[in-house]
C-alpha cells in the first residue's frame, strides 16, 4: 500500500490536525514504514499455526463472584481523622 501526500492530507482533515510540509513528509515516511512491517507479516506461512486464545496456560483466571462481609459505617470511619455523621471530612484541595 502506498502512502501518498493525499492520504496524509485526508488523515489530517479527519483528525482535525494541521501539519507543515516537513511534518507531513516525516509522517508519510513513518506510516509507510509501519505499513511495510505489517505487509511483511503477510509473507509468513501460518497455515499450521493454531490461533492463540490465551496468553498463558491458565484459562479464565477470574475470581469467584461471591458475596463477602463488608465493613459497617462505624468500622469504616473508625480510623478517619475527621468525620461528620456517615461521611469522611477531608481538607479542601481546590483553591478558587
Amino acid at each position: 500500500m502506498e502512502i501518498t501526500r493525499a492520504t496524509i492530507n485526508h488523515l489530517a482533515e479527519l483528525s482535525k490536525l494541521e501539519f507543515s510540509e516537513e511534518e507531513a513528509l516525516a509522517i508519510q515516511k513513518d506510516l509507510q514504514n509501519m505499513i511495510g512491517m505489517v505487509e511483511k507479516l503477510d509473507e509468513i506461512n501460518t497455515d499450521d499455526v493454531e490461533p492463540l486464545l490465551f496468553m498463558s496456560a491458565e484459562h479464565s483466571i477470574t475470581r469467584s463472584d461471591i458475596m463477602n462481609t463488608s465493613l459497617s459505617q462505624e468500622e469504616a470511619l473508625q480510623n478517619a481523622p475527621e468525620t461528620s455523621a456517615p461521611y469522611f471530612i477531608v481538607p479542601k484541595v481546590v483553591k478558587k
